[in-house]
């Protein structure tokens, strides 16, 4: 994937830097925080105190350094020489990460602090929990433009120009389409299920349990829904080659869907399992199933994504 191009000319460059060096300004205050809180300073409950929480707090401070790292890489000149699975993959799995919390957190911001407050945390949690959220939300923002500003000037067929393109021997589409094919069925059995289960659906929920269901719960299962959706739509026609006239939609849509699925349904399905884990309202084997099924339907994508773009730039190499 790596190309010897040239930098890019100066608007694109200074796009490239506002951004990056936004993201990694917007993400101090959630990376002092972490450290603060691995140290056992400003804990806003006492059991944060406690060795495995501050493990956790630990891992969440290297995540926010890698990427600072990363938004470093995406707007400087040697990010450009980096090997492109360096870039790509951590930038894959932290647009799902940030980008379902940006849209959401006017939502779900308020309701984790009220709920965290009336649990008996401390008052400082909602000033803490204020700057986590806008670290959370710059970054969602800020990532993906600077992720996008980095791949117009090392990989231009990845966003610009029409959705079709000659076919070349020795393509992948037959390929691609089976893989396709095979996501966006995953894609929706889970979205509908999601959805299904964000507007009130009892199928698959232990009644036991229905109380669980809160408004952070519920908005996360109609936005794990909805990317699916979307996501099935963007795949079918990136290998199909029919549904847009122009590349960057669908693929901008199956990527974001893509890294959503995987970094999504794989947190979960890791925090599942966590000591101070909340109940989960679905049974057992249908918190399993739809986990694993975004995990799968995300890879799939993701495969699907990268021959597209073997077979496109092939394709524009050849015609140049």
């Amino acid at each position: 994937m790596h190309t010897d191009t040239a930098f890019p000319h100066a608007p694109l460059l200074a796009f490239r830097r506002i951004t990056g060096y936004g993201v990694a300004i917007v993400l101090m205050p959630y990376l002092l925080i972490k450290i603060a809180w691995t140290l056992g300073i400003f804990l806003p409950a006492e059991h944060m105190g406690e060795a495995d929480w501050r493990m956790i707090n630990a891992a969440t401070v290297l995540l926010a350094a890698t990427a600072i790292f990363l938004a470093m890489a995406l707007c400087r000149p040697w990010g450009e020489r980096l090997p492109a699975p360096l870039v790509a993959l951590p930038a894959w799995v932290g647009t799902g990460l940030v980008v379902p919390v940006a849209l959401l957190a006017p939502v779900l911001g308020p309701a984790a602090m009220a709920r965290d407050l009336a649990a008996g945390a401390a008052g400082i949690w909602a000033w803490e929990q204020l700057l986590v959220m806008v670290s959370l939300v710059g970054t969602g923002l800020g990532l993906p433009a600077c992720l996008a500003g980095y791949a117009k000037a090392r990989w231009p067929e990845a966003l610009g120009g029409p959705l079709g393109h000659p076919g070349l021997p020795g393509n992948t589409s037959q390929l691609q389409i089976s893989l396709a094919g095979f996501a966006a069925a995953g894609c929706v059995l889970l979205g509908a299920t999601k959805v299904y289960w964000s507007v009130g659906g009892t199928l698959g929920i232990d009644p036991i349990l229905l109380a669980e269901r809160d408004v952070w719960w519920h908005l996360i299962s109609f936005s794990t829904g909805a990317w699916a959706l979307a996501g099935a739509w963007g795949v079918l026609v990136l290998a199909t080659r029919r549904g847009s006239r122009r590349f960057l939609p669908p693929m901008a849509t199956a990527w974001i869907s893509s890294s959503v699925l995987f970094a999504q349904s794989l947190f979960s399905s890791l925090s599942a399992t966590g000591f101070d884990a909340r109940p989960a309202p679905e049974y057992p084997v249908a918190r399993v199933l739809t986990g694993e099924a975004g995990i799968v339907a995300g890879v799939l994508m993701g495969l699907a994504i990268l021959l597209v773009l073997h077979d496109r730039r092939r394709a524009f190499a050849r015609t140049r």
